[in-house]
């Protein structure tokens, strides 16, 4: 039986991105990847990324001194598990009012509309 998806929080998710983009890292890298962003202090990212750990968000590959860190889920799938909630949480369900309130709130570009029509038009095809 399928474990229940696990969603991090908000902290968690900035370790995630950076661990999805760098594939795998120390704290330190995490650390410092961090606070070109943000205010970090490195006791706490460290505490985030135990805690990660023990949830089964990551992987810690214990060979060296150093831990290196890996996420344990793919980006594209939790980016899934998460606005499958958010649609479900803030839309009652919907995904057309999330596309029009998207839409209508922020000025998209040209090559985004057209990104937009052409999955629609994917859509309209895939379901005849």
């Amino acid at each position: 039986m399928d474990q229940p998806p696990i969603k991090p929080t908000e902290a968690e998710l900035e370790v995630l991105q950076v661990l999805w983009q760098q594939g795998s890292a120390t704290v330190r890298d995490v650390h410092e990847a961090l606070s070109r962003t943000k205010d970090s202090v490195y006791t706490t990212t460290l505490k985030i990324m135990q805690k990660m750990h023990e949830k089964g968000l990551v992987a810690r590959d214990e060979q060296s001194r150093t831990h290196v860190y890996r996420a344990t889920v793919p980006e594209e799938e939790m980016q899934q598990q998460l606005l499958h909630k958010f649609i479900d949480s803030a839309f009652r369900g919907s995904a057309m009012k999330l596309v029009m309130q998207a839409l209508g709130n922020r000025a998209a570009t040209p090559d985004e509309l057209e990104k937009v029509q052409q999955l629609l038009e994917q859509l309209r095809r895939s379901r005849k």
